[in-house]
């Protein structure tokens, strides 16, 4: 379904499970979990089927980020952090949700870190899952090298310098599945994204090659999860620890993952669900 956030606005949304379930006499009501999708240019289809795991203890709302997926296309005016961060308050509003947890994967981490620095009072709780604050180019291509020699480290440096779709058709064939240590457990994922990569070029070669998430960081109001995979080539483990360490020592949690690349419930997803589902029943 479309929901109008205001402005006419609209965002594609997906719930999954009630917010009110039978429990007894009563009626009880079930934290939100809010899954922000990577990218940019993607779609939230990669949650897909495996966040159903955490359906029995949260209700479970994807949606696509504003102009992506099936969400109506806006301008490049609007392609941004401080517009996707501030979506999340409006659509919480149009959806009438109160604190939820809002969990942003890759790209979506990078909207979630500026939410936090936003609005730092309206999350109960935020997981931040392979994410990066900043380009760190240098971080990147020494993990693309140590995963794929030196092509990968080539094709890496090219298109993260300089978004072209030329460069990106070969990072993209060269690169890409060196994300992860584990072959997919849904081969056939990557065919159900939808993609506009107008999105992505515009947001690399801009907003992305001087971004400094870290000041906003100390805002955080609230427990804050840290998720990496320690093999992760595209957000590394030292990307990672910098979130970790510019969060409040109060509310900052960290899991990582040995072994495991890019999205740790793709390559343990034992591991990975265990982690979110403590943080969520917390």
């Amino acid at each position: 379904m479309k929901i109008d956030i205001g402005a006419g606005v609209r965002l594609f949304v997906d719930v999954e499970g009630p917010a009110w379930v039978p429990d007894g006499e009563r009626l009880r009501e079930k934290p939100t979990l809010i899954c922000m999708h990577g990218g940019p240019g993607f779609d939230h289809s990669a949650f897909k089927p495996g966040f159903s795991v955490l359906a029995d203890i949260a209700q479970i709302v994807y949606y696509d980020h504003r102009g992506h997926g099936r969400s109506d296309a806006r301008p490049s005016s609007e392609w941004n952090l401080d517009t996707w961060a501030d979506d999340v308050v409006r659509l919480c509003d149009a959806l009438g949700i109160s604190k939820p947890i809002v969990l942003g994967q890759s790209f979506g981490g990078f909207v979630a870190q500026r939410y936090i620095a936003r609005h730092p009072d309206h999350a109960a709780k935020v997981i931040l899952s392979s994410t990066s604050p900043h380009m760190a180019m240098e971080r990147k291509l020494a993990m693309f090298e140590k995963r794929g020699g030196p092509e990968a480290r080539e094709a890496a440096l090219r298109f993260w310098s300089d978004p072209t779709p030329a460069h990106w058709a070969h990072y993209w064939a060269t690169c890409r599945h060196l994300y992860n240590t584990k072959p997919p457990l849904d081969p056939q994922a990557g065919a159900r994204t939808l993609m506009r990569e107008e999105i992505l070029f515009h947001f690399v070669a801009g907003e992305k090659q001087d971004l400094n998430l870290l000041p906003g960081l100390a805002r955080a109001q609230c427990p804050v999860l840290v998720m990496v995979g320690e093999e992760d080539p595209v957000c590394p483990l030292q990307d990672a620890q910098d979130i970790f360490a510019a969060l409040p020592a109060e509310w900052a949690q960290w899991a990582s993952f040995p072994g495991v690349g890019h999205g740790a419930w793709r390559d343990d997803p034992q591991a990975a669900f265990a982690v979110l589902r403590k943080f969520i029943l917390a």
